[in-house]
């Protein structure tokens, strides 16, 4: 780094020595116009002085935070994984543990009706881990898998992904709505991958009838924003505490409201996977005691 410092510093000094030796050989106006163009050397090579070194520093800066910045990335990709494959963990050994038990159950049974009872725990159990290995699959395939593109009538997808909400049990003691433009025009198409956006728009709506209550409402509503389209699902259910809303979209992530419900933890991580691959944008906002409303973001063709 030395040498690089006195080469900065060459031009400033050149400089300097031509304006002195013009200064000493004379004192006619030529001699004044030579100085005074030494002087403009002086002036140029600490100009140009001061720029070598400012980009040798800037480049040594860069270079440091450059550095500092992958080692944070790393640090955070390693803490990320641990944290996955302890709630991963977690979620598996959960139902290992009861399907122990049930056939511990089944075998010391000599009822039928207890029998019964195990192999239905165990069929339980064993549908579990099949939803959470086929949502960890799905999440593993969009980071990889080529998608479609092909233009989306959103009011068909929003109505049909109600009336699959509708069929669940849940839907029968909630107030589901569905809120469309009609005037002075419908939604624009957007491009992508329909199956995989009734997905998403799906599994926002278990989850809203899922952790709702008797009574409270649920409302899917959508809007034309500039060049996006977006679309919300809105609860009146008892909402996300404050401090657990920035990791909502974590995988495997369930938060003290999610424990005792059932669910893997992935719905809103493959919501969020769907709507980035789509080139959209997604957001959740929370106010514990009142309800949720989770916002996706598409832009238009």
């Amino acid at each position: 780094m030395r040498w690089r410092f006195l080469l900065a510093l060459l031009p400033f000094v050149l400089g300097l020595f031509a304006s002195v030796l013009i200064h000493f050989l004379g004192t006619s106006p030529v001699f004044f116009a030579r100085a005074d163009a030494a002087a403009l050397a002086v002036l140029a090579g600490a100009f140009l002085s001061s720029l070598l070194a400012a980009g040798l520093g800037v480049s040594g800066l860069l270079e440091r935070v450059r550095r500092t910045s992958l080692a944070q990335a790393q640090t955070q990709a390693a803490a990320d994984r641990r944290r996955f494959l302890q709630r991963l963990d977690h979620e598996l050994k959960n139902p290992l543990t009861a399907l122990r038990a049930a056939l511990a159950n089944l075998a010391e049974a000599s009822a039928e009706e207890d029998r019964c009872k195990a192999l239905r725990d165990m069929e339980g159990q064993i549908q579990r881990l099949s939803r959470l290995v086929s949502d960890l699959r799905k999440l593993a395939e969009l980071e990889t898998r080529p998608i479609e593109h092909t233009p989306i009538d959103l009011n068909g997808l929003l109505e049909e992904a109600l009336a699959l909400a509708r069929e669940r049990p849940e839907a029968a003691d909630r107030h589901l709505t569905l809120t469309l433009p009609r005037a002075p025009w419908p939604l624009p198409a957007i491009t992508g991958d329909r199956d995989l956006l009734l997905l998403a728009v799906h599994n926002l709506l278990d989850n809203a009838l899922k952790f709702t209550r008797p009574g409270d409402t649920v409302e899917l509503r959508a809007f034309e924003d500039g060049t996006t389209v977006v679309v919300e699902v809105a609860d009146t259910g008892p909402g996300i505490p404050e401090e657990e809303v920035p990791h909502v979209w974590e995988e495997l992530y369930r938060g003290q409201g999610a424990r005792g419900t059932p669910g893997s933890g992935l719905g809103l991580a493959l919501v969020r996977a769907i709507v980035l691959r789509h080139g959209g944008q997604v957001s959740l906002r929370s106010r514990f005691g009142q309800g949720t409303v989770v916002t996706l973001r598409f832009p238009t063709r």
